[in-house]
């Protein structure tokens, strides 16, 4: 019995079950159908899954499409995990059509490589790594809220690793370009796949070394120090920042 991983831009189609519940579409074929110019991708480490990308909605009885985030809440974390492996994937064949050197068609050269068709440069799927940091300071934790957020959340201060850095400077330096702080007994902590649209988060905790709060205004709307009783609104459990914050009112609340 084949899964299938069908999507429409951002959105996932999925089967509604008999008591509201959705699991992912299963099938010896695919419920709806793939076109000739729609690529199926098929990956040896999941031999009962296939993915491909549709031009439209699919708007049919027992189905249903939600955005990739939501399917968070309803599917086992294993699918959604391959939901957002596919999801990477058709995002990078949608991007690499043409070659980025001489703009000759790219073609599938393995299941997961193209190759130019005229000069032969050879292309992987690639992934934007970014580091995220929870600053703490007793009892209270440095929560931002970034401009581009969707929603009234405050997270964690973030950002892209730029080239050249490790993981350890990128989180020095975000921290002092987004707050003016400056950080000590930095650890790693947990990473995170963000198929949105191609993301790794790496995951660290910190402690308040000193410095006065000069928040980066291009970037960020608000940030402070948050006691632990008196939090802000916190963002969703699907991320690596909930899990952050999650995990730290869990070691300093008293008798946990």
């Amino acid at each position: 019995m084949m899964r299938w991983f069908i999507y429409c831009k951002e959105e996932l189609l999925l089967r509604v079950l008999p008591d509201g519940s959705y699991e992912i579409p299963s099938g010896d074929s695919s419920p709806v159908v793939r076109k000739m110019w729609m690529h199926e991708f098929s990956l040896e480490a999941y031999a009962d899954a296939r993915a491909f990308a549709v031009d439209g909605p699919v708007i049919a009885d027992g189905f249903r499409m939600l955005p990739l985030r939501s399917t968070y809440y309803y599917l086992p974390q294993n699918d959604y995990l391959l939901a957002g492996k596919f999801r990477e994937l058709l995002y990078w064949d949608r991007e690499t059509q043409y070659c980025g050197v001489c703009g000759a068609p790219m073609h599938f050269h393995t299941e997961i490589s193209k190759r130019c068709s005229e000069c032969g440069k050879e292309i992987w799927p690639q992934v934007s790594t970014a580091v995220i940091v929870r600053i703490t300071r007793g009892d209270e934790v440095f929560m931002v809220r970034a401009r581009n957020f969707r929603g009234d959340f405050y997270g964690l201060v973030a950002g892209f690793v730029e080239t050249g850095e490790t993981l350890e400077e990128a989180v020095q330096r975000e921290v002092r370009e987004e707050t003016g702080l400056s950080i000590k007994n930095l650890h790693y902590f947990d990473s995170q796949p963000w198929p949105y649209p191609c993301g790794l988060m790496v995951g660290f905790t910190a402690d308040y070394a000193g410095g006065n709060i000069h928040l980066q205004q291009e970037e960020l709307s608000n940030g402070g120090w948050f006691h632990r009783d008196h939090l802000p609104t916190l963002p969703e459990k699907l991320s690596i920042a909930r899990r952050l914050i999650d995990n730290w009112i869990q070691l300093s609340t008293p008798n946990s």
